[in-house]
This record gives structure tokens, C-alpha cells and sequence, in this order.
């Protein structure tokens, strides 16, 4: 959104961000997981601190909704942080997708790959890089945003879209 971050308003297609040569593992369920490699002690251990108690029980999370409004003051470097829970299987190859509007119009996307993780009860967090948030009268007003997470099969896991104000102050 910053003038150093022009080229995420470039169109993107989310296909450009998978390498061609690469294959996602099979999808397996914990069970199977946990069942293979038994005569493996050090890759069973792994697994079993790895998974913790998803491999006891299904860990499964209501959704609830927590669309909020808040406001950024205009040239500050600020992070997002995710906080989310992954339950009932592994994800593999957890990526987060951002795309920014400015009164219908494309104005930013940023593609991070955040990586694999297991079921947990505790909740887990993707923390961003840091941004500048754009300065100048121009930029001041409110901006919507569409977040995605999806993975190394293209499952949507997560979307979900939330709002924010650039304004000249924090008030």
C-alpha cells in the first residue's frame, strides 16, 4: 500500500505462487499418520509431540465471527496478527492471502506462506511482516480487506473480511 509496496498492486494470479514441480503430499488422516512407522521409535516420539492431543481426540472449534472496524494511523509501520486454531487434521503448507480495497478498487495483495501445523487445542498465531500504512490526504479513508487461508491443495480453510481507516491520527 506504501509507495515501497507498489508492486503488490501488480495483478497476481494464485497459482503464480505454487512452484510447478512441486506435489503436495498425499492427504492422510492422523490416524494413518500415526499408525505408520510404528517400529520407529524417534519418528514415533515425533509424531506424538508433534500431534499432542490430536492424536487422542478430534479437536474440533465453533466459528465465531469478530468483524471489527479499527483505525491505523496514516505512515506507521504496523504487523497483523492471526491468531487461529487448527483442528481435526494437519495442514500442510498453510498460506495466507490478503487483498486490500479501496472503494471496490484493488489496491494491495500480499501472498505469505506460513507454513505446516497440527491439530491443537491452544491457539496458534501468523504474525505478519511489517507494513507501512500510506500517508497523505489522498490515502485517508476506509479500506476493505479480504483474507484467505488456504493451503498446498487449495482447501479454503479460513476467509473471512474485516475493514480498516487510514486517518491522520488514532483517534
Amino acid at each position: 500500500m506504501a509507495e515501497t509496496e507498489t508492486k503488490h498492486a501488480e495483478p497476481h494470479h494464485d497459482e503464480d505462487v505454487h512452484d510447478s514441480n512441486y506435489q503436495a503430499p498425499p492427504e492422510k488422516t492422523i490416524e494413518e499418520i500415526m499408525a505408520a512407522d510404528q517400529e520407529d521409535e524417534s519418528l514415533r516420539r515425533y509424531k506424538e509431540a508433534l500431534l499432542g492431543a490430536a492424536q487422542a481426540e478430534k479437536i474440533i472449534v465453533d466459528p465465531n465471527d469478530t468483524r471489527k472496524l479499527f483505525v491505523i494511523k496514516e505512515g506507521v509501520q504496523y504487523k497483523v496478527r492471526i491468531d487461529f486454531i487448527v483442528q481435526r487434521e494437519i495442514v500442510h503448507g498453510l498460506k495466507y492471502v490478503q487483498k486490500t480495497y479501496r472503494m471496490g478498487v484493488p489496491v494491495d495483495k500480499m501472498t505469505h506462506m506460513v507454513g505446516s501445523y497440527p491439530p491443537k487445542k491452544e491457539i496458534q498465531f501468523y504474525l505478519t511482516p511489517a507494513e507501512e500504512a500510506p500517508s497523505g490526504m489522498v490515502s485517508r479513508g476506509t479500506y476493505s480487506v479480504s483474507s484467505v487461508f488456504t493451503d498446498d491443495d487449495k482447501h479454503i480453510h479460513l476467509k473471512w473480511d474485516w475493514t480498516f481507516e487510514i486517518k491522520k491520527d488514532w483517534a
